[in-house]
């Protein structure tokens, strides 16, 4: 009787705790992936106030992690923080990749860091590899958008993992967001941070209505994506080989709009 009450007390706070998204990942080994991100950021798809100068549209180096669901790097309607808001206003990983680092040392929930190299016009591929685990199956990271106040695009917690296998490949259309630390309109506007903080939120066509923000295009019902990223699963007969490139054609992604 003593034993039985100690599994049904155990049982039960078991079935209480929290059920993470990668909780059901049984697949059996490490996977390694190759993350190729691609800028869609031309003055053919985004022709407002579109940067051509001082400096001409492009991309910060891409920052990411390969975690569990105990780790966050950045979340849609919370805050920034102070790592994210130091890069996606100025580019800076110092500070994202302490905090990355301590998560990692504190709770176990970081698998590994990976980058890739800045891409120096708003159209482009830069590519990496990363690595993840059964128990760190998802991944998220962050390119700034440059220039910007404190624009980025990104991903938060892509679970790569189905079941009891890693997912072959998979591609996600990215879009802006705003990091909520600074009060800019346009991609040229001068330092003004937002006090207080404000959360991370995406930027639309429509929001913030403000016909002077860049990305305000009222007579679309949605932007077209900034970029994309596509994660592709190295099998062991390619590893070492060099990375595949995607081409994507720029026409799928045209705005026409008199407000430009």
């Amino acid at each position: 009787k003593v034993i039985w009450t100690v599994l049904v007390t155990m049982l039960g706070y078991a079935s209480s705790l929290p059920v993470g998204e990668d909780a059901l990942c049984t697949a059996g080994e490490l996977a390694k992936y190759r993350i190729i991100f691609t800028g869609k950021w031309s003055q053919t798809a985004f022709p407002k106030q579109y940067p051509l100068y001082r400096p001409p549209a492009q991309w910060s180096s891409l920052l990411g992690v390969t975690h569990s669901s105990d780790y966050s790097m950045w979340k849609k309607n919370e805050y920034a923080s102070n790592g994210v808001r130091d890069f996606a206003e100025k580019g800076e990983a110092w500070a994202l990749m302490k905090e990355i680092e301590e998560a990692g040392e504190k709770i176990q929930s970081v698998h590994g860091i990976f980058s890739a190299p800045a891409i120096s016009s708003g159209t482009g591929q830069t590519s990496t590899e990363l690595e993840v685990h059964p128990r760190h199956p998802l991944v998220s990271f962050v390119v700034r958008i440059v220039p910007s106040p404190d624009w980025f695009v990104g991903i938060d917690s892509l679970n790569l993992c189905e079941g009891d296998h890693w997912m072959d490949e998979e591609s996600v259309d990215l879009f802006p967001y705003d990091a909520g630390t600074d009060s800019g309109f346009t991609f040229s506007s001068p330092n003004f941070a937002t006090i207080p903080q404000d959360t991370v939120t995406e930027i639309t066509c429509s929001s913030p209505s403000h016909p002077a923000n860049s990305f305000y295009y009222p007579k679309l019902k949605i932007l077209p994506p900034i970029a994309q990223v596509t994660m592709v699963k190295i099998k062991k007969s390619q590893l070492g080989l060099s990375a595949p490139f995607i081409n994507l054609p720029a026409k799928s992604n045209e705005i026409i709009d008199t407000v430009s």
